[in-house]
């Protein structure tokens, strides 16, 4: 059968999209290689968020197309949002791709296959709000972690984002098939689990039993053998109840790291933005987090150059990072996606939302520093990560951080170590923001 290649663009959740595409594929009789080199087909699986994902995007096609005009490659397929938002645009104005899904169109990768390498031009654009059809995987991250989406879609509507257009109504998968999911992976070495979704904490409202399930499924998922770390991401700050803060404060299994996009905390700009509560429920929720969760450490997302935004609405967010010390914060500027009613809102220019994301990243380094320097002295648990040959070192991350969201850990170790493997670790030092320790004996 033929050589299929994979790409894998964007966010975690596009991730699983791929791999179950990939496990398709080969439950099919394709040949799924690691590198896209000699491949009859390349798949690449395309975000198309803001302007930063789109220019990815375009840059992976286009050398994709590259290799095909050398004869390095076969045909091009394009999955994911970008296809999903630009469905005319990619075939008309890239005549090299070869075909086009729909992100309700995932499911249909092998017939999509067949086709394409049948000199067929493909497009396929299915329901975007269909259920989630169940199938396996083939892990694409270390054996040690993965990430488990929970649901698909969005039903916030959020007036800058274009997700509900690309990924359609929220739907929850149902708790037996995620379970059933979940111990596949542990059975397979698998020692984080990551639970992801576009909202987490809505989980199960669609659902007949129309109610928040996030709780009872952290129960059941913690209650799997082999699991040492479950992290939780995406948790939208509206959604966060009394029983989901004592299942996350009385779980040991539960690493004490949320994840909570707030975007920005001036009250104006949040109603604009139609995001529920104001700046005032984000200090109280946090302060009742940390008061409830001890050793939480909170990672969010801002936007800067928001419509509404002007140095005062801006000054307020500093201050409230400031005020908050929290631990992890990514800063984005501004990025009106046309067909969202953000776009039509008056902002300021993207060279100033630029230069404000810039201004916050600062302001979060000295955070960031102060949060290091009190971590030395301190033996901490890791998870190792793997070996980097450059450095001659191992490293890994403590519950704090989230693989290729976070830092890492630079472990000395004079006897090896096992990727995958826990292990205790003095932090002596801090190198261009990472901690640096040294292996401590059990």
């Amino acid at each position: 059968m033929a050589n299929i290649g994979f790409i894998s663009l964007g966010c975690a959740k596009n991730q699983v999209d791929c791999e179950r595409m990939m496990y398709r594929v080969q439950e099919a009789g394709f040949q799924v290689q690691p590198d896209v080199v000699g491949c009859d087909a390349v798949v690449i699986n395309t975000c198309g968020f803001i302007d930063s994902a789109k220019t990815e995007a375009i840059d992976h096609i286009l050398q994709m197309a590259q290799l095909k005009a050398q004869g390095l490659i076969g045909k091009i397929l394009v999955t994911g949002c970008l296809s999903q938002r630009y469905q005319q645009e990619i075939l008309q104005e890239m005549p090299e791709v070869d075909g086009v899904l729909g992100t309700g169109s995932y499911d249909r990768i092998v017939e999509a296959l067949e086709q394409v390498l049948q000199d067929e031009t493909v497009e396929r654009f299915d329901s975007i709000d269909a259920p989630e059809v169940e199938t396996g995987r083939i892990l694409t991250t270390p054996e040690h972690y993965a990430f488990i989406k929970i649901a698909e879609g969005c039903d916030n509507r959020c007036s800058y984002c274009i997700i509900p257009y690309l990924r359609g109504k929220f739907r929850s998968r149902h708790m037996e098939d995620v379970l059933y999911e979940a111990r596949l992976l542990a059975d397979s070495g698998v020692k984080e689990l990551i639970v992801v979704a576009q909202d987490t904490s809505r989980y199960g409202t669609d659902l007949p039993e129309h109610k928040r399930l996030l709780p009872e499924l952290l129960r059941q998922l913690c209650g799997i053998e082999g699991f040492q770390w479950i992290r939780i991401h995406y948790v939208y700050p509206d959604e966060i109840d009394e029983e989901l803060i004592d299942v996350i404060a009385s779980e040991p299994k539960i690493v004490k790291y949320l994840d909570i996009p707030i975007q920005h905390c001036n009250d104006k700009i949040l109603k604009l933005m139609n995001r529920r509560g104001d700046g005032a429920f984000l200090a109280e929720l946090f302060a009742k987090l940390r008061s409830r969760i001890p050793g939480l450490v909170l990672r969010t997302s801002v936007i800067t150059g928001l419509p509404g935004e002007g140095e005062e609405e801006f000054s307020q967010l500093c201050e409230f990072l400031k005020e908050q010390r929290l631990e992890r914060v990514g800063a984005f500027p501004f990025s009106p996606e046309e067909g969202t009613p953000a776009a039509e809102m008056e902002h300021p220019d993207l060279e100033t939302a630029q230069s404000r994301a810039q201004m916050v990243e600062m302001l979060q380094s000295a955070i960031m520093d102060d949060y290091n320097e009190a971590m030395i002295g301190k033996t901490l648990e890791i998870l190792v990560d793997g070996y980097d040959e450059e450095y001659e070192q191992y490293y890994g991350r403590t519950y704090a951080d989230s693989p290729d969201i976070d830092g890492r850990v630079w472990i000395c170790a004079e006897e090896p170590v096992s990727e995958g493997e826990f292990v205790k670790v003095c932090i002596d030092a801090v190198i261009d923001g990472d901690l640096s320790g040294y292996l401590v004996e059990e």
